[in-house]
């Protein structure tokens, strides 16, 4: 049985049909550099998976021109990013981390710092606050955010409403301020 074919779709290029034993279903997925995927589960031939890509030619247009903007805007971040000195952003972030936590009486285990891609923060289950270094990048109140973020989960393990209403308490409107942290995601992958 063949695992994998190729085929090209005008205006789209060429489509990477593959044979997947896990996927109940097909789907598609595009990669940086626009590689287009379809997962095609036994029982489904690849003609059949052509005819499934060839009928969301716009899903994976739109899709392809979203991937192209947000690798555009990465670039242009990377570009503008002032470089960070570790030493001494590690040493005003644990500092800064040591003294919300003091001022709001929260207890935690250790607190690290990382250049981490996909998250601002994070809080194990034994209370080890870790930071992304890319975190001195941010506007403060950003920065103080995803810090009291972090430490409220030392008391509340999720995201359910008692969490958001418990961060609520510390930083006024949470979701606000989530909302803008967002803007600044491309910053955490980018460097």
């Amino acid at each position: 049985m063949t695992k994998s074919e190729c085929c090209e779709i005008d205006g789209v290029g060429p489509i990477l049909l593959e044979r997947s034993y896990k996927a109940l279903r097909m789907n598609i997925s595009i990669k940086p550099g626009g590689r287009i995927r379809v997962a095609v589960p036994q029982g489904i031939s690849f003609q059949t998976a052509q005819a499934f890509a060839e009928a969301h030619i716009c899903w994976i247009r739109s899709q392809i021109d979203r991937l192209r903007k947000l690798e555009e805007a990465r670039a242009v971040l990377c570009a503008r990013a002032v470089p960070i000195d570790v030493p001494e952003a590690t040493t005003r972030l644990v500092k800064r981390a040591i003294k919300i936590a003091k001022d709001n009486s929260f207890d935690y285990n250790k607190i690290s710092v990382r250049n981490q891609k996909t998250r601002w923060g994070s809080c194990s289950g034994r209370n080890n606050i870790s930071l992304n270094i890319k975190l001195m990048q941010l506007p403060e109140e950003l920065m103080d955010y995803v810090i009291l973020h972090e430490l409220v989960h030392t008391r509340i393990k999720n995201h359910g409403p008692q969490f958001w209403r418990e961060l609520d308490r510390f930083v006024g409107d949470a979701r606000e301020l989530r909302t803008r942290l967002k803007r600044y995601n491309l910053l955490c992958m980018a460097i």
